[in-house]
């Protein structure tokens, strides 16, 4: 199987790795290009948002690719609240996925990971270049930050902390590359590594570091 990347910029670390980098521009004034470079494509996995996002969905259907993949990488969109601030333009990429797929017969899946492990790793998932663009990939952005000891633990309308689904990116990536072989896509995939309460995450990064954290209790919205 050959895995390409379009990019807006050069990848040499993918390059490395064997893969075919095809730098890219997303912009509708270059929607031919686009379509052009995804000719011959069997599954496009996005990691892109918003308008980005967009023109590459829009490309891949006029391409004729079989299927499509959107940067979901999270929690399912039907919990999602409503408006969502951490959008990015997600919901209007699902909209039109759904379009294309009633019109052109184009396949398409969510991947439901929940949270990623590599938020709370030093540096948080910027520094590991995930969710660079995203607004909540530094440490710290998301519930909690290990280097300074600090721990945001919300709450539910029953009084008992949030529950999280984790998994690490390298297993969401050995998923994804399993779900290409599949002869059909659902709505969504589903996997996830571990199942826990803020408070038992929040007690197993004090285990590791020896240092306890300073809690924020959030109640319930």
């Amino acid at each position: 199987m050959d895995w390409h990347a379009p990019s807006l910029m050069p990848k040499p670390q993918l390059t490395a790795k064997g893969w075919q980098v095809v730098v890219v521009n997303y912009a509708e004034t270059h929607r031919q290009e686009l379509t052009f470079r995804l000719a011959g494509v069997g599954a496009v996995i996005s990691v892109v948002s918003g308008a980005a996002q967009i023109a590459l969905i829009d490309a891949a259907a006029q391409a004729g690719v079989r299927r499509f993949a959107p940067a979901e990488f999270e929690g399912p969109a039907s919990l999602r609240p409503q408006p969502d601030a951490l959008d990015r333009g997600k919901r209007s990429a699902l909209e039109r996925l759904r379009h294309h797929q009633a019109t052109r017969g184009m396949q398409y899946t969510s991947f439901v990971c929940g949270i990623l492990y590599e938020r709370f790793s030093p540096g948080g998932m910027s520094a590991l270049e995930i969710g660079v663009r995203s607004g909540i990939g530094a440490e710290g952005d998301y519930l909690m930050n290990i280097s300074q000891r600090r721990a945001q633990i919300p709450h539910g309308a029953n009084g008992q902390p949030a529950t999280l689904c984790l998994t690490s990116a390298g297993d969401v990536g050995r998923f994804v590359a399993a779900a290409v072989s599949l002869p059909n896509w659902p709505p969504e995939l589903r996997m996830r590594g571990d199942r826990m309460n803020v408070s038992r995450l929040v007690h197993i990064a004090e285990t590791v570091t020896g240092i306890p954290a300073i809690r924020i209790f959030l109640p319930p919205r």
